[in-house]
């Protein structure tokens, strides 16, 4: 069934440019944004602040009801949205650090905390009209989204890029690190029983390794376009 309201789905690997473009896109449209990845991390900054074991897939979904997550999408905001987990506001510094990161995917990768997720997921969708960026929006949280696009870029063009995006966070890691931590997150992506990370079969793929965001944006501008048409 196709919603009544604007939903727009972008997927891709980790680093690939998901979150600069669905935020700039919402901005664009003047709609509601969400990077569904920010909540598997705040899950993730969770788990390692109560000691709770990434592997324990019945802790991490009580963790998850526990916390009381509240999500206020704010296009003023860094994220474009905000994120307060167990009464504090989950920054991009968290979101982002070392720790989160090699633990996220093995968390994501657990069938009934991406069931917990994607309940969380498809509550916002019905608000209105959305730019929803993640691992599996188009194949399993939207599935009826009238617009999906699938964002890819190679290696290289990705360890660059979250390098500059951890730097600006205040975070520092070197290039080789960010290489093997970025093939580790796309063999888990790729591999996940749960909703592994493919393609939607009408989704758009676009490589954006030798595009800026602003072009990447303009291009999903027109296919959002032809989609409204």
């Amino acid at each position: 069934m196709t919603p009544a309201h604007l939903q727009i789905a972008i997927d891709g690997p980790a680093a690939s440019g998901k979150t600069t473009v669905a935020h700039g896109l919402a901005r664009n449209l003047h709609i509601l944004y969400l990077d569904t990845g920010a909540m598997y991390r705040t899950l993730a900054f969770l788990a390692l602040q109560t000691r709770t074991e990434a592997d324990n897939e019945i802790a991490l979904v009580h963790l998850w009801d526990a916390a009381g997550v509240k999500i206020s999408l704010d296009a003023e905001a860094p994220l474009g949205f905000r994120i307060v987990a167990a009464g504090r506001e989950i920054d991009e510094a968290i979101l982002q650090s070392n720790q989160v990161t090699a633990v996220v995917s093995t968390i994501a990768a657990h069938p009934r905390v991406r069931d917990a997720m994607v309940r969380s997921q498809r509550e916002i969708a019905l608000q209105g009209p959305v730019v929803m960026a993640g691992r599996d929006i188009g194949t399993v949280v939207l599935p009826s989204a009238q617009v999906k696009i699938f964002l890819t870029a190679s290696v290289e063009a990705r360890v660059a890029r979250r390098r500059a995006q951890l730097q600006e966070a205040g975070v520092d890691v070197s290039v080789h690190q960010l290489s093997q931590e970025i093939e580790e997150r796309d063999r888990l992506d790729r591999e996940r029983a749960a909703s592994p990370l493919v393609p939607a079969p009408d989704a758009h793929v676009i490589d954006s390794s030798a595009m800026t965001a602003d072009e990447v944006i303009a291009e999903i501008e027109r296919v959002v376009a032809l989609a409204r048409a």
